[in-house]
């Protein structure tokens, strides 16, 4: 089982979207509609930097081209009243911002060809992945936490009881049956089925016994933990790792092997291969934290062993 992943934004989008969200409802008690809204050049921006994927605005000007032809043509041939035309192009113009979503994802290569080029200084001197113990706090900040430097720390999970605990049952047993992770209804709900052929994780838990533990189909998942109440539970069990600076205001990207083996396999974006090592491979442990700038380098995952792998994947700023 692998998983292979590309540099991208770090952008905390939760904040802007809470932040959007906040405006957006001033303006509702103001009485401005979402089609007056966004004609606010600060909204325009950011609708210009929605690099991730095709949004409907740009496939419902070609359609709206279309139907308008079509509404004058039907008006002219008497099929249409006037009014009803009008009340058409009423109804068009003031459009709502919740339907403005995605409608086609970028393909990986328009994504690369679109990416900030990354500065090579990054991994012109790195020729292994270190394995560290006992990092001070002011030697993670001096040499990797912000230099793009992938380190993996062996110690990184001391004081936690999260491999002691964390199971296929566990995880099952923290979710209620209307919790917004398994009811998947909530945007910030994200789940990843990678190439395991599930939609949901509500469809993972009730699977077998003998594929939960991993003596079927090969499967590989992950969520992001949108439950309060599950949330708290989790963190009974493992913290914020002893060697991240105290001016970190969240727990760049660090990934914990709570329990199996894991090969990472990193490669340099394609503008630094002249200057680089074309592959850097390291092998992650259960205890182990591997912390990587997902911005810079490209990664996969490949899962050792027959053991059940679990890790939690979490970021600092």
């Amino acid at each position: 089982m692998s998983e292979g992943e590309r540099p991208g934004g770090n952008v905390d989008l939760q904040k802007v979207t809470d932040a959007f969200i906040a405006l957006r409802k001033k303006a509702k008690v103001l009485g401005i509609k979402d089609s007056q809204l966004v004609k606010v050049s600060a909204v325009k921006s950011l609708k210009k930097k929605r690099v991730t994927c095709f949004v409907v605005t740009s496939v419902v000007i070609c359609l709206l081209g279309i139907l308008s032809g079509v509404g004058v043509v039907l008006y002219q041939n008497e099929v249409i009243t006037r009014r009803a035309l009008f009340k058409f192009f009423q109804n068009v113009m003031d459009f709502s911002i919740d339907n403005d979503v995605c409608l086609i994802p970028y393909p990986e290569i328009i994504l690369d060809m679109f990416r900030p080029p990354v500065n090579c200084s990054v991994c012109k001197e790195v020729h292994k992945i270190d394995r560290v113990s006992s990092l001070s706090k002011e030697e993670f900040l001096g040499k990797y936490a912000y230099t793009a430097r992938p380190v993996v720390i062996t110690d990184g999970t001391k004081g936690w009881t999260a491999s002691q605990y964390f199971s296929f049952n566990y995880f099952k047993s923290i979710y209620s049956p209307d919790s917004p992770v398994i009811i998947s209804e909530d945007d910030k709900c994200q789940f990843f089925p990678y190439q395991s052929g599930f939609t949901a994780l509500k469809e993972v838990f009730n699977m077998s016994e003998k594929d939960a533990n991993m003596e079927g189909k090969p499967w590989y998942i992950g969520w992001s933990n949108c439950d309060s109440s599950a949330a708290n539970e989790l963190r009974k069990h493992y913290k914020i790792p002893y060697f991240l600076p105290d001016t970190s205001e969240s727990s760049k990207t660090d990934w914990a092997q709570i329990k199996g083996i894991k090969k990472w396999t990193l490669e340099p974006p394609p503008e630094c291969s002249h200057v680089c090592d074309p592959k850097l491979e390291v092998t992650v442990k259960s205890g182990e934290i591997i912390v990587l700038d997902t911005n810079k380098w490209f990664h996969q995952t490949d899962i050792i062993g027959k053991e059940m792998s679990i890790t939690i994947g979490s970021e600092y700023d």
